[in-house]
């Protein structure tokens, strides 16, 4: 952290006291693209985060130095907090810009502020760097706007606003649709919820959640980073969204009680799969089945079964590969090589797919034993050097100083 303030006094120059926030990235251990569909979903909030250093100022002006793209951009806070970007922001803008916005019309007061942003969450990994940024950013603002916050978890600085954590993860979601991506809210409620040592339950329709830990004596979470980036805004997760709400639309003339697949039973889709075009029947086969291995995965885990935690785990990848049709043949490779090493439990894709990482079950025993498969085989058949984490659940976000 100290490193961090002063790259920020080399950035913008030695005034005042500079404040750190921090949101950290996710993974996501079962539940995929259950969450815009009202269903259930199993993250984890990472070590790895976004922090921004700012300091609050009088002008109405955001002026923030990105230390990934070693560039520098601002926005104006317009009369009554209305925008005045650029003509053509870099994409790394829009996030807090869109941010801002959304604070503005929730009723917030917001004040300028400069900033250096810095992150580990590698971009375009499925690891939410968007989500860890745009928390990050949110509580930039309440910081700015109240200098007086005492570091702390991100209740506290929510609170001092009339924020509860989950309706500022529904505003970071709001910003993230504005930028382009219709994502639901499991990655911004992760990112303000998590909790050293749990995943968590999350109930994408009413926001409730429990703790599942995580015996980390037992088993480690391990995230392989295929090496192929991925833009969520080239279309095909908008595309798969839309056919699942076309499901929807097409089984409600059978139930008039369904809003969303979340409401879809399995008996109810297998008696009317096939008004369903073949496309459309696929996509809700999986979110269907895979709200149902949500709901199972708690249950082993309450159980301290690993074993059926980590079958359940290759069965998601299996139905996100075969009818979600998101995975890709370096992923599926991850996968294979990870299924044939002793003591894995389970393996399958994380995030949104189309590229990024994958998530695996191991057997403390069976971690160096899996990286050195990777390292050894990956390379040489995909031409791509994968990156490797061993990964412990940690808290969410925060004022860090």
């Amino acid at each position: 952290m100290g490193d961090l303030v002063a790259r920020y006094r080399e950035v913008f120059g030695p005034i005042g006291a500079v404040r750190i926030v921090r949101g950290p990235g996710r993974v996501n251990l079962i539940g995929e693209h259950t969450d815009y569909n009202g269903g259930l979903v199993m993250p984890m909030a990472l070590e790895a985060s976004v922090r921004l250093a700012l300091y609050a100022h009088q002008e109405p002006v955001v002026r923030l130095w990105s230390e990934q793209f070693a560039e520098r951009a601002e926005f104006a806070l317009g009369g009554e907090a209305r925008l005045e970007p650029p003509d053509e922001p870099p994409h790394w803008l829009k996030y807090p810009m869109k941010v801002a916005e959304v604070l503005a019309e929730e009723g917030l007061t917001l004040y300028g502020l400069s900033a250096v942003v810095e992150g580990d969450v590698p971009v375009g990994s499925g690891l939410s760097s968007s989500a860890a940024y745009e928390v990050a950013s949110a509580l930039a603002f309440l910081v700015a706007a109240r200098p007086e916050l005492p570091a702390g978890p991100a209740a506290a600085a929510a609170a001092a606003h009339g924020l509860t954590t989950a309706r500022l993860a529904e505003l970071c979601q709001a910003a993230e649709h504005r930028v382009g991506v219709r994502c639901g809210i499991m990655d911004q409620f992760i990112s303000l919820h998590g909790r050293r040592g749990c995943a968590i339950v999350l109930d994408c329709r009413d926001l409730s959640y429990e703790a599942a830990p995580l015996p980390v004596d037992r088993a480690r979470v391990v995230v392989i980073d295929s090496g192929v980036r991925r833009k969520l805004t080239a279309g095909a997760y908008n595309e798969r969204r839309s056919q699942c709400e076309d499901g929807v639309g097409r089984l409600r003339k059978f139930d008039p009680d369904v809003r969303q697949l979340r409401d879809v039973s399995p008996a109810l889709f297998a008696a009317h799969q096939h008004a369903l075009p073949q496309a459309v029947r696929r996509r809700c086969r999986h979110v269907i089945s895979e709200i149902q291995r949500v709901r199972d995965s708690a249950e082993a885990l309450r159980a301290g079964d690993l074993e059926r935690f980590g079958r359940l785990l290759s069965d998601s990848h299996a139905s996100l590969r075969d009818d979600y049709e998101v995975s890709g043949q370096e992923l599926d490779l991850l996968v294979e090589i990870a299924r044939r090493v002793p003591g894995v439990l389970g393996s399958r894709l994380t995030g949104a797919g189309f590229g990024g990482c994958t998530v695996t079950l191991a057997r403390p025993e069976a971690v160096e034993p899996l990286r050195q498969a990777v390292l050894d085989k990956y390379p040489k058949e995909t031409g791509l050097q994968p990156r490797i984490w061993i990964c412990d659940a940690a808290d969410g976000a925060a004022v860090e100083v």
